[in-house]
């Protein structure tokens, strides 16, 4: 998930309500999301009308940033929004679209215009086409001001999987064996799982001003290891983070165990 706005005090004003936020709010709002998404014993769905549910890093981040919207202490009306990537052949409005679960998640609850949102189409006739659009608007706005990631257990950042170039910009990729079984938890078996998509390139993501990583689960233990201490290589795309002037990296205590 990408930021860009034409005020920077409102992005740092994200960053540092994001870190400080009173217990208080966290607690009241974790209480909401608890009674919005009830114990699954409580009702049997019809297994073609599960939603699968993505409770990521990011996801808590986008918790945090709807309840100060709010309660009014954030204004979002400046900023415009990037998405990182979008599967191939996922229309807008499939439930588990990018696009749908961004709009459904965060963008209807900040109120943000739609002039604003910009998601790479997956059904675009042209995908290469799509792709360099895509990579210009993000120049003609002049580029990303804060960028979130998480990383892949394979180390791919975005959907750029082992062996992709540092120097790539947005792109249709090929998902590895590995990324489409991680991902097939979120379908109802492996092979609904799109096997392409369309991300933002390595060189686009390091070209971003301020980056967040957000690590989560004991799994990603020893590729963050790599990522963050090993070798820069194209073998491990997360690694190139070492050569970026402004990243965090959040991880979990799962993971320092």
């Amino acid at each position: 998930m990408l930021f860009k706005t034409g005020d920077t005090y409102s992005v740092y004003a994200l960053c540092f309500a994001v870190l400080t936020i009173p217990a208080v709010l966290t607690i009241v709002f974790l209480l909401i999301a608890k009674k919005k998404f009830p114990n699954p014993e409580q009702f049997e769905p019809k297994p073609e009308k599960i939603e699968k549910f993505r409770m990521t890093p990011s996801f808590i981040i986008y918790i945090i940033a709807i309840s100060l919207f709010a309660f009014g202490f954030i204004d979002f009306s400046l900023i415009n929004t990037f998405n990182l990537d979008e599967y191939v052949g996922l229309s807008s409005d499939h439930h588990q679209s990018y696009s749908f679960f961004m709009f459904k998640n965060l963008f209807h609850k900040i109120r943000l215009d739609s002039s604003r949102i910009h998601i790479p189409l997956g059904t675009a006739p042209d995908l290469l086409k799509e792709c360099f659009q895509y990579e210009e608007a993000i120049q003609r706005l002049g580029g990303i001001d804060f960028q979130i990631l998480g990383i892949g257990s394979n180390g791919h950042i975005g959907f750029n999987e082992p062996g992709t170039h540092f120097n790539s910009v947005t792109q249709v990729v090929s998902l590895s064996q590995e990324t489409i079984k991680a991902n097939s938890c979120f379908f109802n078996n492996l092979e609904e799982v799109p096997k392409k998509a369309i991300t933002m390139g390595i060189k686009t993501i390091m070209n971003t001003r301020k980056i967040l990583l957000l690590v989560s689960g004991a799994n990603k233990a020893e590729i963050i290891h790599r990522a963050l201490s090993g070798p820069v290589s194209e073998d491990v795309p997360a690694s190139v983070l070492q050569l970026h002037p402004n990243t965090t990296v959040i991880i979990d205590q799962s993971i320092m165990r």
